[in-house]
C-alpha cells in the first residue's frame, strides 16, 4: 500500500546548514540558494532551532515564523536589488 498518489509533493524546505558566513537552505524544489549574513542579518545572532524553523507557503516565498522574517527566492537570488531593512 501507498502512502501517496503518484504525483504527491512530499518534498519540504529546510535549512541545510549553518556557517559563519550565512545560512544554506534547500527548497522544497530542490534548488539550493545561500543567504549570506551581510546581505540577511536577521539571522545571524538567532538560535539553531530559530533559524532552521523554515516555511515555504507557496513557492519561491519562505517564511521564518519565530523571527517574523519574510523572504522572497528572487530576494535571496539578487539580494542588490532590494533595500536592507535590517534594524527596522
Amino acid at each position: 500500500m501507498s502512502l501517496f498518489k503518484h504525483g504527491d509533493f512530499t518534498s519540504v524546505t529546510e535549512v541545510t546548514q549553518i556557517t559563519r558566513f550565512g545560512v544554506w537552505i534547500l527548497t522544497a524544489r530542490g534548488k539550493e540558494l545561500f543567504m549570506p549574513y551581510d546581505d540577511f542579518p536577521w539571522f545571524k545572532d538567532q538560535s539553531k532551532q530559530q533559524v532552521c524553523h523554515v516555511e515555504e507557503p507557496s513557492p519561491g516565498h519562505f517564511y521564518w515564523p519565530d523571527l517574523d522574517v519574510d523572504i522572497s527566492e528572487t530576494m535571496i537570488e539578487h539580494p542588490e536589488q532590494y533595500p536592507k531593512m535590517a534594524g527596522a
